[in-house]
C-alpha cells in the first residue's frame, strides 16, 4: 500500500515512517505543505494521504481542498493536535476522511489507514494488483502465481508492488531506492540486486515464462511477455 505522510515535525515523522515501513508500506513524506501538495497532484496515485493539519506554507486543510477542488478523492487522514469538536468538524467538512488528535496510539494509526483504503476502494483494482497470473493483496498481504500460494518477506512485497503498480515500466534503481528503501543517494551495495534474485526466484521459478526481466543499463521491468 502506497501512502503520502505530510509532517512537518521531523522527530514524528521520522518514527511514524519506520514503523509504517515495518509495517509494510510504501511511504513517501513532504515536511511542508507545498511540497506535499506537489507531491499529491503530481499525478502519483497513494491509496492514503496522511497530512498534519498545521504546515508551514501550506496547512493541511488547504492541501484537502485544492485536492477536492480537482476532483481528487483519494481518502485523506488529518492529523492534529487541534481536537476540539469544532476542529474536528471544520476537518472533516472540508473533505477530510478521517479525523485523528495527537497524540495518538500507533495501533489506531494503523487501524485508521487500513479503513481508510478499504473505503477508497472502488473496485478490486485498489485492493488487489494482477499481472499476468500473478496476483497480490494488498489488504491480506498474500500474493499468488497460477493459484500457487507464494511466501515473501516485507521487503520483498514492497518491492514486488512498486514493480505491479507499474507493469510494463522501466523501473531504474535509483527509483527503487527512493520508493522501496526511502534512499536517496546510491550507498554503493548489491542491495537491490540481492532483493531482486530473491524475488525473481520466488515469483519465476517454477513457471513457463519470467514476469521480471533486467533491462540491461536501465533497470528492471515486470511484464508479461512470451
Amino acid at each position: 500500500m502506497h501512502l503520502l505522510l505530510i509532517e512537518d515535525d521531523l522527530q514524528a515523522a521520522e518514527y511514524l515512517l519506520k514503523s509504517l515501513r515495518e509495517n509494510g508500506y510504501i511511504v513517501e513524506h513532504s515536511a511542508d505543505g507545498r511540497d506535499g501538495l506537489a507531491k499529491a497532484t503530481a499525478g502519483q496515485r497513494y491509496d492514503v494521504i496522511i497530512a498534519d493539519r498545521q504546515l508551514p506554507h501550506v496547512d493541511g486543510l488547504a492541501i484537502i481542498g485544492t485536492l477536492r477542488q480537482n476532483g481528487d478523492r483519494t481518502p485523506v487522514l488529518i492529523l492534529s493536535a487541534l481536537g476540539t469538536v469544532d476542529d474536528r468538524v471544520h476537518g472533516l467538512k472540508v473533505g477530510g476522511d478521517d479525523y485523528l488528535t495527537k497524540p495518538f496510539a500507533f495501533a489506531e494509526l494503523l487501524a485508521r489507514i487500513e479503513a481508510l483504503s478499504r473505503r477508497g476502494s472502488t473496485g478490486a483494482e485498489l485492493t488487489r494488483l494482477k499481472v499476468a497470473d500473478l496476483e497480490l493483496d494488498l489488504l491480506t498481504r498474500r500474493v499468488a502465481r497460477a493459484g500457487r500460494a507464494i511466501e515473501l518477506t516485507a521487503k520483498e512485497f514492497q518491492l514486488l508492488e512498486y514493480l505491479m503498480r507499474r507493469p510494463s515500466q522501466i523501473v531504474t534503481r535509483t527509483m527503487l531506492l527512493e520508493g522501496v528503501w526511502n534512499l536517496h543517494f546510491d550507498p554503493q551495495t548489491n542491495i537491490i540486486d540481492v532483493h531482486m534474485s530473491r524475488l525473481r526466484n520466488a515469483i519465476d521459478r517454477g513457471f513457463p515464462k519470467s514476469l521480471i526481466h533486467t533491462v540491461r543499463g536501465a533497470g528492471y521491468v515486470l511484464r508479461d511477455e512470451e
